[in-house]
């Protein structure tokens, strides 16, 4: 437009609008910088595979200021080129965890200081320094172009600038993304909800989200922000962390009061919990890791010296018979474990009374004092005698270290017994579960609503951990300790395993059933009966054993033979499913 047209055009607009209107400006022609600002914009948005590039001009350039300006500077260069390559070689583990990639930075700061150095003293235009500086930068930008995180962070960027129209199509429309961040796995994300909406607006729409985002089925991750209500915590893995099973690292707890660690977050975070005088829950249908998280717990506390485990295993001692040389006692039926229950009742009674006794409110454990876990696999199994004394122990046990570990698969209110055991568990750890209403069972009512999604979860030894401090839904795999892991451990605990603290043992003496006599009274009363024929005299001292077991010196004073046979024999009664061993070194039969 030429300048007399805009004028009249001006004019006319004041005339028929007055001063308040702004002037309007028609344009026919072509902005004379829109080829510049396009080329702009392309560089920009492709700044990331541009940056070797971008890097040898700015080195080049510095080189020429420097050799022109400064030449004498060549021994401050050398000494930043040898500070930064250390820098980056020493302390640069926080910003490039892995080796290669502080590798490949503390390769690129040498490179591009020596060269820098070369080119101060003698010129960037000196000999083969352009074709060293020219070769330099493909061979450095190949591994730059090819690097995973960079092209992941690219495809984050590209992906958060199509958000406010792709939100638009999921019906969050108004929400925009404040940060984020790219990882080993995949990315992350805080995003501002528009007012009004909250984190259940987002659950609801997380398959739309998956789809807009383009990712995987399963691949988003949805989180609260603790600091703001319009604010949510998204997060994509591009890779599923716990694709594999985890190996059981070793065990690092030595007490009780020591967080156990049950596996690894999908942010490769441990996923750490207190047993201390909590009762814990473990819920997820068959298959889908029970019993590996059971054998992590047992892992980790058969190697703590102040704590005694108990256990009840209603398959048969299937699950927990090889830790039974590190179980003080082991149940396999109804009757024994309604027994079992009995007993740590009265222990229970009289720590509080000694607790009263000295106006102590907590069992502190100790080596001496140690606390008393009661591991109980198949919980729905038990029968009405011994659900009473597992909701006596549940309600009580907590401040004298009683305390119970249940597994089970559906804890209904039916299936825990009617009692108030479901509700003081304190410690819940939900695995995979069939039905969306199951998530509530397991961790709790409301749980589901709030995200804590377990009927997602696609694999044995995945869950969803619900604990005192732990009330935001990570999910997380157990590690796995198999059956070699368990022999070795179990062996390399059992000698160091502490005994019960003399109250709790005189209380247990002191019952009046003979059930439940002093072992040593009922050991002999097995070796005084025992018949001429070792193989029938072992059998019959098996089945006259309490539930408490027969020792294995005993056994041999029946029998008249060595070790050898002794355990020999018992093998074979175990793998026939005749005898089983209730702690160590006392049998007993099925």
């Amino acid at each position: 437009m030429r300048r007399r047209d805009y004028r009249r055009a001006r004019r006319q607009l004041r005339r028929r609008y007055g001063t308040r209107t702004a002037p309007v400006v028609y344009l026919d022609d072509r902005y004379p910088g829109e080829g510049l600002a396009a080329a702009a914009r392309l560089v920009y948005r492709y700044r990331s595979e541009l940056a070797p590039f971008l890097l040898t001009a700015v080195t080049g350039l510095a080189g020429l200021f420097l050799h022109a300006r400064h030449p004498n500077a060549w021994p401050w260069l050398i000494g930043a080129t040898i500070l930064g390559t250390a820098g980056i070689v020493l302390l640069g583990r926080r910003w490039l965890p892995r080796v290669i990639e502080r590798a490949y930075a503390a390769a690129a700061e040498l490179g591009l200081g020596t060269w820098l150095t070369l080119a101060t003293v003698y010129g960037p235009g000196t000999g083969p320094l352009p074709k060293i500086l020219g070769i330099g930068t493909l061979a450095g930008g190949i591994p730059w172009w090819w690097h995973r995180r960079r092209r992941a962070r690219v495809q984050v960027e590209r992906t958060l600038e199509a958000w406010p129209e792709m939100t638009e199509q999921v019906g969050l429309a108004g929400s925009r993304v404040m940060s984020a961040m790219v990882d080993a796995w995949g990315w992350r994300a805080r995003i501002a909800l528009r007012k009004g909406q909250t984190i259940n607006d987002a659950l609801n729409r997380l398959p739309a989200l998956e789809s807009g985002l383009g990712t995987r089925p399963g691949a988003l991750r949805i989180e609260a922000d603790p600091h703001r209500a319009d604010h949510v915590l998204i997060r994509v893995l591009n890779r599923d962390p716990h694709a594999e099973p985890l190996p059981w690292p070793g065990n690092t707890a030595r007490s009780i009061a020591d967080p156990v660690t049950l596996g690894v977050y999908e942010d490769a975070g441990p996923t750490r919990v207190s047993l201390l005088c909590l009762h814990g829950l473990i819920g997820g249908v068959a298959g889908s890791g029970k019993s590996g998280v059971l054998n992590v717990v047992l892992a980790v506390l058969t190697g703590c010296t102040d704590v005694v485990l108990w256990g009840i295993d209603l398959k048969n001692g299937m699950e927990l018979q090889p830790w039974a040389r590190c179980l003080d006692r082991l149940a396999t039926t109804p009757r024994d474990a309604a027994e079992l229950l009995a007993d740590a009742v009265r222990v229970l009674d009289a720590r509080a009374t000694e607790l009263a006794q000295h106006g102590a409110r907590v069992w502190e454990p100790t080596p001496q004092l140690p606390a008393l876990v009661i591991v109980i696999d198949e919980y729905a199994e038990l029968d009405d005698e011994a659900f009473r004394y597992a909701d006596s122990i549940a309600r009580r046990g907590r401040a004298p270290a009683v305390t119970l570990l249940a597994a089970t698969q559906r804890p209904t209110q039916d299936a825990m017994g009617n009692g108030a055991v479901r509700s003081q568990m304190d410690v819940r750890l939900c695995l995979r579960v069939r039905e969306r209403r199951d998530v509530d069972l397991v961790l709790g009512q409301g749980m589901l609503a709030a995200g804590w999604t377990a009927h997602t979860l696609d694999a044995p030894g995945k869950f969803l951990l619900s604990a005192p401090g732990l009330d935001v839904p990570h999910r997380a795999r157990a590690y796995l300790v198999d059956d070699d892991t368990v022999n070795r451990t179990a062996a390399r605990h059992a000698p160091h395993r502490p005994a019960l603290d003399a109250l709790s043992a005189q209380a247990l003496r002191s019952l009046p059933n003979s059930a439940q006599r002093p072992a040593e009274i009922l050991d002999a009363e097995i070796v005084d009966s025992a018949p001429a024929d070792p193989a029938q005299a072992l059998w019959s001292a098996l089945l006259a054993a309490p539930t408490t077991g027969v020792s294995l010196p005993d056994l041999m004073t029946v029998t008249g033979l060595g070790r050898s046979w002794i355990y020999a024999r018992l093998h074979e009664h175990a793998n026939a499913g005749r005898a089983y061993q209730v702690t160590r070194g006392r049998w007993r039969a099925q």
